[in-house]
């Protein structure tokens, strides 16, 4: 099988359920995005493994099909995913973390070392995918819970890279 279609060569795509789209479509911003954060994740495991950031990248897939799929079809493709019970679970991780660092006190340079570094790239990366999902929000509510996701793991890569710090033994630079 061949990995080009060439359907795609006068700029439009197909979502899930075959509609065809133009790639400046504002879905296709949010889920190459999330492809993109993806990728990023991928770069942090290379350099600190964790279970919990191979369980984001999955995460992260099923909110891209979601994206990539109208809302109204939502239920046919996605009823199984649990949106809510995984922002929990990195709810739990950030307080798990946050138990073990020291008090927030201002803003913190985005440094320390390459670990770090890369984690406040996923904190970056998923910001703006948030804002890519909230204009979509702002035109249809049923994107509250992929928004929601992307605020909390935007919060997760925040907290994660404050606990490289920690466990790496290196000094936060505050601004």
């Amino acid at each position: 099988m061949k990995i080009y279609t060439k359907t795609g060569d006068k700029g439009t795509t197909s979502l899930v359920d075959g509609t065809r789209v133009s790639k400046t479509n504002q879905l296709l911003n949010s889920y190459g995005t999330v492809d993109e954060l993806n990728a990023h994740i991928g770069l942090l495991i290379a350099s600190e493994p964790d279970d919990m950031l191979t369980e984001i990248q999955r995460q992260l897939f099923v909110l891209g099909g979601m994206l990539a799929t109208p809302t109204e079809k939502w239920e046919k493709y996605w009823k199984d995913s649990d949106m809510q019970a995984f922002i929990s679970k990195v709810e739990g991780r950030i307080d798990e973390m946050t138990a073990e660092l020291p008090p927030f006190k201002g803003f913190i340079l985005p440094q320390g070392n390459e670990t770090i570094a890369r984690a406040h790239l996923c904190r970056t990366v998923c910001r703006r995918a948030e804002r890519e999902v909230v204009a979509l929000y702002e035109e249809n509510s049923a994107y509250e819970m992929p928004m929601k996701l992307l605020n909390r793991l935007s919060d997760f890569f925040f907290t994660l890279a404050r606990f490289y710090h920690k466990k790496m033994n290196i000094d936060e630079t505050c601004w």
